[in-house]
């Protein structure tokens, strides 16, 4: 077969080759017909320019985590892994990890690891995972975006046990960690609210936020000045999800968030930066 085919190819080249040697025809004069109109040149597109974002590559925040009666409950660690080629576009690889100190790990131990590909062009996540450890129990939840057809596919892994599901969702729906990071780098301003579509493990949120005025405010890193975020949770039937929900973000260059608490069903809690690198 592959004889055959190089063949035909070589009948066909030298047919090709032989007809450009004739010598070509006198054809009778034609009439000439008018130039035809230059067609208008389009304007190259603009480039793309990436976001401007107040991180960068290796930044690593690690935060005091207080439980109710703990002062000191556990730690945890958001860094800014790398920035990679992601999607046909590039995107911050961003992790978040916690868990609890030694003490209470004995009697409660529990793992989380979340992360998110945050693009640097649209500042939208790309794709988020959770992963998470409680006792023996292990689980992740995989959520990929396809901006184009406003849609989430979610996955789910328990043991051997895989479940998918997809998500109609608003053009500009964020998971949680990402919503963090690019709140950061908004030009924040006293009584300003900030309403973000938020998704997580297969749930559709509503996020808003009232910007208070700038305060002191002392963690572990030392004395900032930061806004004071009051945030207000909202599931898909529009009821709140928690209570006395704050952010504090430093107003400096970096815009830290040097402050997070909740009231939760399952206690209280708070994340106190401790150290920014």
């Amino acid at each position: 077969m592959r004889a055959l085919s190089l063949a035909a190819a070589g009948l066909v080249a030298l047919t090709l080759h032989a007809s450009a040697q004739q010598p070509a025809r006198k054809a009778p004069p034609k009439a000439r017909s008018p130039a035809p109109a230059a067609r208008p040149v389009r304007p190259a597109a603009a480039p793309r320019v990436e976001a401007a974002v107040p991180f960068a590559v290796g930044e690593t925040l690690t935060y005091d985590v207080a439980w109710s009666n703990y002062l000191v409950a556990g730690s945890a660690v958001t860094r800014v892994v790398e920035k990679r080629p992601s999607f046909n576009s590039t995107a911050y690889y961003i992790v978040a990890e916690g868990k609890p100190i030694p003490l209470i790990a004995r009697f409660y131990s529990v793992y989380y690891k979340m992360d998110s590909l945050l693009d640097s062009f649209s500042a939208l996540s790309q794709r988020t995972s959770l992963y998470t450890e409680e006792g023996a129990a292990k689980r992740s939840a995989t959520t990929l975006f396809n901006r184009g057809t406003k849609r989430a596919s979610v996955e789910w892994t328990t043991g051997a046990q895989t479940e998918r599901d997809e998500l109609v969702v608003p053009a500009n729906v964020q998971d949680g960690l990402a919503t963090l990071y690019t709140l950061r780098g908004r030009a924040l301003r006293t009584g300003e609210k900030v309403s973000v579509p938020v998704t997580d493990n297969g749930t559709l949120y509503t996020v808003n936020f009232e910007v208070g005025a700038p305060e002191p405010i002392t963690v572990p890193l030392g004395s900032v000045t930061a806004w004071n975020l009051r945030i207000t949770i909202l599931d898909g039937k529009n009821q709140a999800i928690g209570n006395n929900v704050r952010a504090w973000i430093s107003t400096d260059a970096r815009r830290l968030p040097v402050r997070l608490q909740a009231d939760l069903p399952v206690g209280n809690f708070a994340l106190a930066l401790r150290s920014a690198q």
